[in-house]
């Protein structure tokens, strides 16, 4: 055998002697992750076991050298099994630590649950800052593991951070219900992140993380990075100055369902559960906020508020002019009636009409039938009392729309079943012939033309006028105000009338339909996390979180980042890719910089004119524009006069004279964040360059 080869293996069995003893949290998660996933794998059946030896190692995480005996000596307390891997000093590092846990959903839970049992923020010095701004709902419970059902309505971060704390006393940790965006930056302002040690996010959406990691760029923060989806699980871990910020690389965009399938043409359940949601969110919610807005003012205000909105205001006040008119209801016979002739106009009248527009002998400009491939053909439905869809439909919408105008409903659910099939009796429904020259968009490309034409030919200002008319006076109904209903997959009245709207248009297109557990799923977005690819990725990240505190200077080859796909199964890990570097020309010379690197003005006092000047010495470059957001400062094209008068003026006051709002203000604003364009001043070619930066106060 190779020598070299054979004392990296006494090497690697010396380390891991030294350790034998120890109990490693994170190890243990990851381990844990895929252990708890193969016995589920035992008992159902599902998903491919692993069928050979499973090993995993982070032996980069081991001290470099060996450890004094002092220094992993049991010291009876919670924390002998971390010690005698990494030492005491190691763990006096980790309690100082300062992290931002942004979201305590599954992975938050999981990483605070870690933390506890590492120490992570428990001495004197460290803390732990959590937020989330959602509150916890019942589908939370099967795969968020702090929460109970007693919590349900709580703050999530105020409940996850309560349960760690129980776990481990010591910790420290302060917890918001606040959201991290740029409308919260006076919370989580400079003196915040210049605290930190790190943040590790736990989030559900991209626009999230991806402003979370321009602020871990900004203040040069080391950032962890996780989501799971189903068994896969993937972290990315983010170095100062090393490793490619979350936001160098995206996804492509998934492909939304075009317009015209979801109206007309569904083909999946999917298909049918979106336009249901997009339904409930235009007539329990769009509606009643617009019917208040109406309601708050003048006729004529309103009017004006919807100047704007052309392609949309003669829909917005029909439908006004619907809820405040003669199907307004005052009881829950109203409501009944208003629900079945809802049912006839989306699942009867509706495709009669797509039916009349295209027949099922029509063909196409090519001689192929226009009902074909993924276009089904739909059929009406009769309504009848004694089918349970139909009539859990009338039931779960009526109930809904008695709650959005505050009519009293029949106390149990028999009652009210038996008070809707009572009323349903008396309900006349009109005759209904279709109309031609209705047009229905077959393409995206139509639908997205339809709009800009007017659907008559009567000027659509003369018809909002004409309906503003038939509108009751706001005067006439004071103290009136509706219930605008935002939909919550964890509600049941909201789901079963989602479900059976969904179901009913499935019927029409021949769709198979979903029972009220798979529409909650669907319809709500929700991600299925489960606790295992959750304890999986938590460990991983954690892992990284070791490096970065206990070996800040190792180099980019230290991390790693993961994925992972438990089902498969199939464990890749990856070197960081480094930050992608511009070279530009200065004073002669190439200079390599990043997205991690600007330049750095200290002196707040510096004038537009001092600027220019230091520009042109240090750098060799002349300004060309300076712009702070969407403000242009400074630019060669603008007219001498107000040039000279900004070049006198220090440039914090031309931020504050050009966008006519206050500076931000020190200490907890301590920056203005400075775009600018430069030429070389010999060539005169434009030279790319970094931001700056600049210093408030000295």
């Amino acid at each position: 055998a190779d020598p070299a080869e054979l004392d990296a293996c006494a090497a690697a069995v010396r380390r891991l002697a030294r350790g034998a003893r120890g109990v490693l949290s994170p190890v243990c998660s990851v381990v844990g992750g895929v252990v708890a996933q193969e016995v589920l794998k035992a008992c159902s059946g599902k998903f491919m076991p692993v069928t050979g030896w499973f090993h995993f190692d982070a032996e980069e995480v081991l001290p470099d050298e060996p450890l004094a005996p002092a220094d992993v000596a049991p010291r009876g307390d919670r924390y002998d099994g971390q010690v005698a891997v990494l030492g005491a000093a190691a763990q006096s590092r980790l309690e100082a630590l300062r992290y931002f846990l942004v979201g305590a959903g599954a992975i938050g839970c999981e990483m605070l649950k870690t933390w506890a049992l590492m120490g992570v923020a428990a001495g004197p010095e460290g803390v732990v800052h959590v937020t989330d701004m959602d509150h916890i709902e019942k589908s939370n419970l099967s795969r968020q593991f702090l929460f109970r059902a007693t919590d349900i309505g709580s703050a999530k971060s105020t409940t996850a951070a309560a349960a760690a704390e129980a776990m481990n006393p010591a910790m420290r940790l302060r917890v918001y219900e606040t959201k991290v965006a740029p409308d919260t930056e006076a919370v989580f302002n400079d003196d915040f992140f210049e605290s930190l040690s790190g943040v590790c996010t736990a989030l559900d959406n991209v626009e999230a993380r991806l402003y979370v990691d321009q602020r871990c760029v900004f203040y040069h923060l080391p950032m962890v990075e996780s989501g799971t989806l189903g068994t896969k699980g993937n972290t990315q871990v983010v170095v100062p100055g090393k490793t490619e910020n979350y936001g160098a690389t995206r996804d492509p965009p998934e492909r939304g369902v075009p317009v015209c399938t979801l109206k007309h043409f569904p083909n999946q359940i999917e298909h049918t559960l979106q336009w249901a949601r997009e339904w409930f969110e235009e007539v329990m919610k769009q509606t009643p906020e617009d019917v208040n807005r109406y309601l708050q003012g003048t006729p004529e205000e309103f009017l004006a508020s919807l100047a704007n909105q052309q392609n949309m205001k003669l829909d917005v006040l029909q439908r006004v002019r619907d809820a405040l008119g003669g199907s307004r209801p005052t009881s829950f016979e109203h409501c009944v009636a208003w629900a079945r002739l809802r049912f006839e106009e989306l699942y009867a009248n509706n495709i009669k009409q797509l039916l009349h527009n295209f027949p099922l002998d029509k063909l196409t400009s090519t001689g192929q039938p226009f009902w074909s491939g993924a276009k089904k053909p739909p059929s009406p439905i009769v309504f009848d009392a004694e089918d349970p869809l139909h009539l859990s439909f009338v039931c779960a919408v009526a109930r809904l729309r008695a709650a959005v105008y505050g009519v009293g409903t029949p106390a149990g659910e028999a009652e009210e079943r038996a008070a809707v099939r009572e009323h349903i009796q008396g309900v006349v429904v009109p005759e209904f012939t279709p109309r031609s020259g209705v047009s229905i968009a077959t393409t995206e490309e139509e639908a997205k033309q339809q709009p800009a034409a007017p659907v008559t030919a009567l000027d659509i200002d003369q018809e909002c006028q004409r309906l503003l008319g038939e509108l009751p006076t706001p005067a006439s109904l004071a103290g009136l105000r509706l219930r605008p209903l935002d939909f919550d997959k964890d509600d049941d009245g909201h789901m079963h009338a989602v479900a059976a709207a969904s179901n009913l248009r499935a019927v029409n297109y021949g769709i198979g339909t979903a029972d009220l557990h798979t529409s909650r799923g669907i319809a709500g977005k929700i991600i299925p996390a489960i606790a295992t690819t959750t304890a999986l990725v938590a460990g991983y990240s954690c892992i990284e979180m070791y490096k970065l505190a206990l070996k800040p200077d190792a180099a980019v080859e230290t991390f790693k980042n993961n994925f992972a796909n438990l089902a498969l199964p199939l464990f890749t890990s990856s070197e960081p890719n480094p930050p992608a570097v511009t070279t530009s020309v200065i004073k002669g010379e190439e200079w390599k910089w990043t997205t991690w690197d600007r330049v750095d003005i200290s002196q707040p006092d510096m004038t537009l004119q001092d600027l220019i000047d230091y520009m042109a010495s240090e750098y060799g470059v002349e300004l060309a524009m300076l712009s702070y957001g969407v403000s242009i400062l400074y630019s060669q094209f603008m007219s001498r006069k107000k040039v000279e008068e900004r070049k006198r003026m220090r440039v914090p006051d031309v931020v504050a004279a050009v966008t006519k709002k206050p500076l931000p203000q020190p200490p907890a604003n301590k920056f203005l964040i400075l775009e600018l364009i430069v030429n070389d001043l010999d060539s005169g070619d434009e030279v790319e360059f970094p931001y700056l930066r600049w210093r408030l106060a000295e």
